[in-house]
């Protein structure tokens, strides 16, 4: 069962067409990663969901429902933390999760109950600071337990790492992962590396074109480009990196950016490049100690998808 789906789904401004006949499908249950560069048109397509743009045509639905038409069946069950998210800077953390849950007309018993939950979900359990003086990824924290205090079956994520330090990106991406399997998550980036460790789905979107959409190890699989091999000896890497260069099926051989005196090697012919390394070795009286395929990155796939349309 799909919890998202759009079809044709175009949105113009003047004359710019930031979303142009979209067709996006959200499984129910994954952690669904909505990727492309700043200006592809990602934030325009969360504001089209959510009720807060709509469409010039085409047609978009959340849990079956139209989001034009049936707007009121799907607010309550969905949670949202925008790129830039607003608190209230004189309220702390629990504070604030009370007031977001008491605007959905929460029990305040079930309030009561949930805050305590979220708050430690999102590290800030007995923090009795104003959201003021919260650093930048600890608001991002509280604003993901915001957007769960309804308990949503979707949840939506636009940009909710790019201005973050490397240390608060790790916790907002845990706090994230630990919901696989509670809800539906629909995390919006255009940082790479951020969706390939969380999600399981993934979408590229590019100038308002969807360009293509599946699982990650589909995507890799796919749209990987050329088949990488890092290769390393025990001495004499630079005479191989020269022979190897010379070899009709080599595209491209540099030294590999994380395990020192090895080369990663780009081909043409993974089948001429695994009968000809070997002999290579041998012919220059060096020592083989790695031999292996490199698997391709989220970053290989978006390069191979998008950098050719730029």
């Amino acid at each position: 069962m799909n919890v998202v789906e759009t079809r044709d789904l175009t949105k113009v401004y003047g004359d710019v067409r930031a979303l142009d006949g979209v067709a996006l499908e959200v499984p129910e249950g994954s952690v669904f990663g909505f990727l492309g560069p700043n200006g592809a048109g990602k934030t325009t397509m969360l504001r089209v969901l959510l009720g807060l743009a709509r469409q010039t045509s085409g047609s978009a639905t959340i849990f079956g429902h139209d989001t034009v038409r049936d707007g009121e069946h799907i607010r309550s069950r969905v949670g949202f933390l925008p790129d830039v998210p607003g608190f209230y800077p004189w309220m702390t953390g629990a504070e604030f999760l009370h007031f977001a849950g008491s605007l959905f007309g929460i029990p305040e018993a079930t309030i009561a109950q949930r805050v305590d939950g979220l708050l430690d979900m999102a590290g800030l359990a007995g923090n009795p600071h104003p959201v003021g003086g919260y650093s930048r990824g600890m608001k991002q924290r509280l604003g993901i337990a915001q957007a769960l205090v309804n308990a949503p079956d979707l949840l939506v994520l636009d940009e909710p790492t790019s201005a973050l330090d490397p240390l608060g990106r790790a916790e907002v991406l845990s706090m994230i992962s630990s919901l696989r399997g509670r809800t539906t998550v629909l995390f919006s980036s255009h940082l790479l590396g951020d969706v390939e460790r969380i999600c399981d789905r993934v979408a590229v979107l590019d100038r308002g074109h969807l360009v293509v959409q599946g699982s990650v190890e589909d995507l890799r699989r796919a749209h990987g480009g050329a088949t990488t091999f890092r290769l390393a000896v025990t001495d004499g890497v630079d005479r191989l990196a020269a022979a190897v260069a010379a070899e009709p099926w080599c595209v491209r051989c540099t030294p590999a950016v994380r395990d020192d005196g090895a080369l990663d090697v780009v081909v043409g012919d993974l089948a001429g490049a695994r009968m000809r390394v070997p002999v290579l070795v041998a012919g220059l009286g060096l020592g083989l100690r790695r031999f292996d395929e490199v698997e391709a990155s989220l970053e290989d796939v978006f390069v191979d998808l998008v950098g050719g349309r730029r």
